[in-house]
């Protein structure tokens, strides 16, 4: 078991070339397997003694304490409507970093770390419906892996706020006026899980900007193209904000492709997701984004978006805003 992830320390080598490392994983009552992103995992342990303490959410079984930190752990399989786990002792904690919080999910085994391309992963099938819990699938061994949208999970447990304080939707109200008639357009958003777009998108609306959306940067990148082939792309999209890790194309992938385009170059983009680690911060200048920002608080979105208009009102393209913060190389 402590195998698993003793990868899990090089993955970084992997990041920006539309790789994924998946950990699979089986939950208690269900017969398929199920998926996450190696890069959210911070360990895997066997399931610990739990403190049961009062009025817990229903779906939380218990608190663990480790290394210092007490974490509640989530009964994966119950939450996604499954039955609860009935041999907890038996499980495994997966614990995983989302949206700057540390959580752990409850499993009932864990099998082993695949590395993959984005483009094996497909979006989930049309008519899943939106109840589901994926935001991806794929196939590994001749069967079908459910990629869980964990960001869903969470929301339903202990939704994140998604209003604008005060002060910021007193500036937000003013962007939509402040843009009229220069040089800004719409916004298009890439992001796999549903309610990570909603989010994003009701912000963005919030500060009276139109909003394109896309559910993967592969979508992202045909719309832009599609665009370009008939006239200048800033004529309607002055701004991408994209999630990192997507289906068929990940976010780092889409932006270091924005800026190996010519058509596509003078874009803004910033990247938005829920990945932890300092290597992000690095990965920022390598495929060229001009902005990073972790999910998911509205008024950090909000005030990247506004550092956007005011870079892209000032005539100053997205290439040469990135280009203009990077040390000269030697």
């Amino acid at each position: 078991m402590l195998g698993v992830m003793d990868s899990v320390n090089e993955l970084t080598e992997i990041v920006g070339q539309n790789r994924m490392e998946l950990l699979l994983f089986r939950l208690s009552g269900l017969r398929q397997r199920y998926g996450i992103n190696v890069f959210k995992v911070r360990e895997v342990l066997p399931c610990p003694h739990l403190t049961i303490m009062p009025k817990l959410q229903k779906f939380v079984v218990g608190v663990a304490h480790i290394r210092g930190k007490t974490i509640s752990v989530i009964d994966l399989a119950y939450a996604i409507g499954g039955h609860p786990t009935q041999d907890i002792e038996k499980a495994f904690m997966v614990i995983a970093e989302y949206n700057r919080s540390t959580h752990a999910f409850l499993v009932s085994g864990v099998e082993r770390i695949l590395n993959m391309n984005w483009d094996k992963i497909m979006p989930p099938p049309k008519g899943a419906g939106h109840s589901n819990y994926m935001t991806a699938v794929t196939e590994i061994d001749n069967e079908l892996v459910e990629i869980l949208d964990v960001e869903k999970i969470l929301n339903e447990i202990s939704p994140l706020r998604s209003d604008l304080s005060e002060e910021e939707t007193k500036v937000a109200e003013s962007i939509g006026e402040m843009i009229k008639g220069t040089k800004f357009k719409k916004v298009l958003v890439a992001d796999d899980s549903k309610v990570a777009l909603s989010q994003v998108v009701n912000t963005i609306q919030t500060m009276g900007l139109e909003v394109v959306q896309c559910h993967d940067g592969k979508e992202a990148l045909m719309h832009l193209r599609e665009l370009s082939s008939k006239g200048n792309v800033t004529d309607e999209i002055s701004l991408v904000i994209s999630d990192v890790e997507m289906p068929e194309m990940d976010g780092y992938t889409l932006c270091a492709t924005i800026r190996q385009d010519p058509l596509l170059k003078q874009l803004y983009v910033i990247l938005h997701t829920s990945l932890s680690g300092v290597f992000n911060l690095g990965m920022i200048s390598k495929v060229g984004a001009n902005d990073f920002i972790p999910k998911f608080n509205p008024d950090e979105l909000a005030r990247a978006v506004r550092r956007a208009v005011e870079v892209v009102n000032s005539g100053v393209s997205g290439a040469d805003a990135i280009m203009s913060k990077m040390p000269d190389k030697k």
